[in-house]
């Protein structure tokens, strides 16, 4: 399998399944991403030329980014639609702002929440 057709078939046919839910479900456990991740690595070794190069080199040559990345990228999105106000009011979780006066920079920086247990640390909306 050659490179572009390669590249075609994981974009039409592996990401979709691979990324799905990933905006409701979005693994923060080490071990969940990994076996996500083995997906990918074990796809981009059906192509023969790159085979025997280490995973970063077959996503470098191959301009992929990993799931990681693509995860970060997705919630900054999310972020962004949410702190503009794009999606509708009433059905999208309210983030609660910095409201200090002494704050630098813009309006937008978010109030961080601190968590004793995990249960809500890795969600979007902290009531």
């Amino acid at each position: 399998m050659d490179e572009y057709t390669f590249i075609i078939l994981y974009k039409s046919m592996v990401c979709p399944h691979v990324e799905f839910g990933n905006s409701v479900w979005c693994p923060f456990k080490v071990g969940d991403i990994e076996e996500i991740e083995k997906i990918k690595k074990r796809a981009t070794k059906l192509i023969i030329s790159l085979k025997s190069k280490p995973y970063k080199e077959r996503l470098m040559h191959l301009k992929l980014p990993t799931l990681k990345f693509r995860r970060m990228r997705g919630e900054m999105i999310e972020v962004f639609k949410l702190t503009h106000n794009i999606y509708d009011e009433s059905v999208s979780p309210q983030l609660s702002f910095c409201t200090r006066s002494n704050i630098r920079g813009n309006n937008y920086k978010l109030l961080h929440h601190t968590f004793h247990y995990d249960l809500r640390k890795h969600f979007l909306q902290h009531v």
